[in-house]
């Protein structure tokens, strides 16, 4: 037996135990049908065409915003993110969106009004969608480095290829956004600085891989299935799934317009059950197949069941002959507390934010943090759906350690940026 094969057979074994954790879970789920009345049944949100929009495509389609007193909720398809932001100002009465399945610093950024030339529009986030699940990929140009998860040999590429005349891109899904913050750390890490070594471009996600093809960039960050999609096409490799840059990391979220939000609590209450309700429905590997089926279908994704499977699964083909079976680092909906939207999280994402600029040195991060963040409506909602027990004791999930061993304390963000060499602070 090859050590690949042993790897699925591991994986099999642990994905058999977590069915039946799931699927407890999911029983118990069931009892807590709300008692809630809704101000409102309606509500529109957007999504991109990403596999960690699964808990909004599958509330949807399962019935789960229904079963709550959503009946009327309409989940729409963006065309990128830069689409979302302007439909979230917007709002359902200017022809807008009331939320969104969302990068998770976005509605920082919008409430801030950095990315809505100073308009701001106060949002509130109400779950946390998913942990791990992006992935940083490389052109096949640079095949023979076999970058990893350090980028160091990515600095001497790009040295040469300055010399030469040649500007090199790198291409993420929005300026500040999850993605943007995933390569900058990743580069940087590596000793490159991402504003002064290479040019970052901004590329919707489902236009990553023609983008790739057509040479725009020589590497991406972006979500799944697009990583997989590229290796598919044997257009590019992956040089590394995010959850190996920092495991478990905290992803999209669920947000909604605050305005909505105080208009209609119980609504807001009713429609964080529903995607909790299929977070846990999504984490239980007894559903994987249906779900990548249901997602990947042409009003959703438009991709091949197939082609998402894989690293829903954990099983990682990075497209240079290495290959993996790992499902701690592939995407979660559930479990390890991927709901539950930890405060500890948004500092450092509004610190990273700091850092590159995005916000301004003086931001209190966690003032903040506490004006955006509605982890009390997802607690509302666990006791509700009869989850209780999976409400975290605290708001902070601690001391965070990044693959190259670099620590954030969420208790003192000035520590963690004065020990970072490159950064515009």
């Amino acid at each position: 037996m090859t050590q690949f094969s042993r790897n699925i057979s591991r994986r099999t074994f642990i994905l058999s135990a977590g069915a039946t954790a799931l699927g407890t879970i999911a029983a118990n789920a069931a009892l807590g049908q709300t008692k809630i009345k809704p101000e409102t049944t309606k509500a529109k949100l957007g999504f991109i065409a990403l596999t960690d929009a699964a808990p909004l495509i599958i509330a949807k389609e399962k019935g789960y915003f229904a079963k709550h007193g959503m009946a009327n909720v309409d989940v729409i398809k963006q065309a990128s993110w830069g689409a979302t932001r302007d439909n979230i100002v917007s709002g359902s009465v200017g022809g807008g969106i009331d939320g969104a399945h969302i990068l998770s610093p976005m509605p920082y950024l919008i409430s801030e009004g950095i990315v809505t030339n100073g308009k701001k529009v106060p949002m509130f986030i109400l779950a946390r969608l998913n942990l791990n699940g992006q992935g940083i990929s490389v052109s096949n140009e640079f095949k023979g480095l076999k970058l990893g998860v350090k980028s160091q040999g990515f600095k001497q590429a790009l040295a040469k290829a300055k010399a030469g005349g040649k500007e090199l891109k790198v291409a993420v899904t929005f300026p500040g956004g999850t993605h943007d913050l995933w390569m900058r750390y990743w580069l940087a890490a590596g000793g490159i600085n991402p504003d002064t070594d290479l040019s970052t471009i901004t590329i919707p996600p489902p236009q990553m891989v023609a983008n790739m093809k057509s040479g725009t960039m020589e590497a991406f960050c972006v979500g799944e299935p697009w990583n997989a999609r590229l290796i598919a096409q044997k257009a590019g490799y992956s040089a590394l799934v995010t959850g190996e840059l920092w495991k478990n990391h905290p992803e999209k979220a669920f947000a909604m317009r605050a305005d909505w939000v105080n208009k209609n609590p119980k609504a807001a209450q009713a429609l964080t059950m529903a995607v909790m309700e299929a977070q846990i429905w999504c984490d239980n590997p007894a559903n994987h197949e249906e779900m990548c089926k249901i997602i990947g279908a042409d009003k959703w994704l438009k991709v091949p069941a197939a082609e998402i499977l894989g690293r829903i699964q954990g099983v990682i083909d990075y497209g240079n002959g290495r290959k993996a079976t790992n499902p701690d680092i592939s995407m979660k909906f559930w479990r390890n507390s991927a709901s539950y939207p930890f405060k500890s999280h948004d500092i450092w994402f509004v610190t990273e934010d700091m850092r590159w600029g995005y916000f301004p040195p003086s931001t209190n991060a966690k003032k903040l943090v506490d004006k955006v963040n509605r982890e009390d409506i997802w607690r509302a909602a666990a006791k509700a759906i009869g989850q209780s027990a999976a409400i975290p004791k605290s708001t902070s999930r601690g001391v965070e350690t990044f693959f190259d061993g670099v620590k954030f304390d969420p208790a003192n963000p000035a520590a963690y940026l004065k020990r970072l060499k490159i950064k515009k602070v």
